[in-house]
């Protein structure tokens, strides 16, 4: 998996820069236009689920530790298609599916960071594990704190996330030239 990470470091940097521009938007969105807002959030789930099911799967070519960032990603295609497929659903619905993404995904991240080599940014991405399980319970603890405050925490939840997978994909790219790992399957000339 660490060989895999740092080769496709790209993928993780992607994915923090759409987390940020999601946290700018998310942030700027007023309390009017909520339901833009899920229908944002369902488009960055998707795009977010399918990149990290893209990483999951060439993660998979060099080693077998590639499952919780499959389930993460699944995880976050589900909660997009079921956020887009409901836009007028109330708020405290959208906080419940929210946190229970949240956490769930952040759990996924935490036991793939336990895989990862500390020199490859592990706590990086245990950063953004436990910054996704902490924004679940505040939603699971304040449900009926309003759409303004939702967005806000959306937003900051988004940007903290961005960061630390920004952190993670420039330490991991520091390791991109890096031999894999001896016993690990090589993949045949031109597979990548």
């Amino acid at each position: 998996m660490n060989h895999s990470l740092a080769q496709n470091w790209w993928v993780i940097a992607l994915r923090g820069v759409i987390a940020i521009g999601f946290s700018i938007l998310a942030l700027a969105t007023p309390v009017s236009t909520l339901i833009s807002l899920i229908l944002i959030f369902a488009a960055y789930m998707l795009v977010d689920g399918l990149f990290a099911i893209v990483a999951s799967l060439r993660a998979a070519r060099h080693s077998k530790r590639w499952g919780a960032l499959f389930f993460g990603g699944l995880v976050n295609i589900v909660t997009g298609v079921l956020a887009a497929a409901w836009p007028g659903i109330t708020a405290l619905v959208f906080v419940v599916m929210t946190a229970v993404w949240s956490i769930v995904s952040g759990g996924a991240m935490l036991m793939a960071a336990i895989h990862l080599k500390r020199d490859h940014g592990r706590w990086w991405l245990a950063l953004g594990g436990l910054s996704s399980i902490a924004f679940g319970i505040i939603l699971v603890l304040a449900p009926f704190a309003g759409a303004v405050v939702l967005t806000w925490w959306i937003g900051i939840y988004a940007f903290v996330f961005g960061v630390a997978m920004l952190a993670l994909a420039f330490r991991l790219r520091e390791h991109r030239n890096d031999r894999p790992t001896p016993g690990m399957a090589q993949p045949a000339q031109g597979a990548i």
